[in-house]
């Protein structure tokens, strides 16, 4: 049946952990696994999580930032986001603090849309998605620097992005994933999006590593 398809959590005996590289915004660390009869090494990037938002107005339009990524040498469209100040921020708290500072904007509507890991297989990053809506010019002091200081903002409807991401036109994994979840959420008449203060189960911090 579909509605039991479910990732299952597993826990196997970590022997050691050391930390390879301390980054500026993440780690990279080296864990010893007891798999079966196997000890197992796997290195990954150790990350605290971060959060993405769907800012949509009345008009099914979708607010996209454009801003400039180094790894892959591209101005990308993305959505709204960041990652957390901490494992314990409270995630919808950042939500508001990124669309704040990247747009200008707050919202009095705030939803869960969507939960996933971008990388299972190199990291432990979580990234929560949230719907936004009900919009409204905000204050902030937030002042950009570097890559921030050019970002282009447009307001895209929801078709157009989906589209533009079927023909490959927009590559961001974060903005593909959730503009998917919305364009199907939508149709379905939105059952699935859950109050902003959803238990985040999957987060790092709930991970026996941290």
């Amino acid at each position: 049946m579909s509605d039991q398809l479910a990732d299952v959590r597993a826990h196997h005996e970590v022997r050691s952990t050391t930390t390879d590289l301390e980054g500026l915004v993440w780690d990279i660390r080296s864990d010893e696994v007891v798999y079966g009869d196997a000890i197992l090494t796997r290195q990954y990037l150790s990350h605290r999580g971060a959060v993405a938002v769907i800012a949509m107005d009345d008009d099914d339009r979708i607010l996209l930032i454009q801003q400039y990524r180094h790894p892959v040498r591209a101005r990308e469209w993305e959505l709204p986001a960041g990652i957390l100040d901490n494992v314990s921020e409270d995630p919808v708290s950042a939500a508001r603090r990124e669309l704040l500072e990247e747009t200008g904007l707050t919202a009095a509507n705030w939803q869960v849309l969507v939960d996933f890991f971008p990388t299972p297989g190199g990291s432990n990053e979580a990234i929560r998605v949230f719907l936004a809506r009900d919009l409204l010019a905000g204050a902030s002091d937030f002042r950009p620097t570097e890559e921030e200081v050019d970002i282009e903002l447009r307001w895209v409807p929801l078709d157009d992005a989906v589209t533009a991401i079927l023909n490959r036109r927009m590559q961001n994994g974060t903005l593909a994933i959730a503009v998917m979840a919305a364009f199907a959420a939508k149709t379905r008449g939105w059952p699935h999006a859950t109050s902003a203060d959803t238990p985040w189960d999957r987060h790092p911090s709930a991970s026996s590593h941290q």
